[in-house]
């Protein structure tokens, strides 16, 4: 009777260090994932966001956003910004805006670039362009390529996707301006404006 008493005691406190273990692993996880996300934007921040931006007529916004964010998840970064382009087989884009970050702050952002294929027309735009997996600030400043053709387009809202390496950006794009096709090119980041899209 002492021996299973005593059998008892163990299993119970072996029962509650293993219960003990558990939990503080659910806490460690709890809080990592919390600091993971802390420098993240929900869907609401940046449809609210892009609302402000672009105004009340992008019904299409919140579907394109939504789409980005089935894709690629939470964005770290977002930039708002305007730009103009056109084309006639070659073609050119500049633009300007601000990036903001959760954990960085803001900061200017201007690009450029070419393009190049069965593409035609010009056209000026607003531009939010959602960022994932961004580092660091100075990790933005680079080139990032794509098919602009491969757009997602709902009510006169486009996004494409473009990457360099692990960070991600999706240009959500709606203006004025008709252009019509597909082309494949690049898009330049850098911190102070420049006329050189290479």
């Amino acid at each position: 009777m002492k021996m299973r008493l005593t059998e008892l005691r163990t299993i119970a406190r072996l029962g509650l260090v293993k219960i003990f273990v558990v939990l503080a692993s659910l806490c460690v996880s709890a809080a990592h994932a919390s600091a993971q996300s802390s420098d993240q934007y929900s869907l609401q921040e940046i449809v609210d966001a892009g609302h402000g931006f672009f105004g009340e007529t992008t019904g299409g916004l919140a579907k394109v956003v939504e789409r980005a964010f089935q894709q690629y998840g939470l964005p770290n970064g977002y930039i708002l910004g305007q730009e103009g382009s056109g084309a006639f087989v070659a073609g050119l884009t500049y633009g300007e805006g601000q990036l903001y970050t959760k954990n960085a702050g803001q900061h200017p952002v201007f690009w450029q670039g070419p393009s190049l294929g069965l593409d035609y027309g010009g056209q000026g735009t607003r531009a939010m362009m959602l960022v994932y997996n961004l580092p660091s600030v100075d990790s933005l400043y680079r080139r990032y390529g794509g098919v602009s053709g491969s757009a997602f387009i709902v009510a006169g809202v486009g996004m494409t996707v473009l990457k360099n390496s692990d960070v991600t950006i999706a240009p959500i794009r709606t203006g004025i301006g008709a252009r019509l096709g597909i082309n494949v090119g690049y898009l330049k980041l850098t911190q102070q404006p420049t006329w050189n899209p290479f």
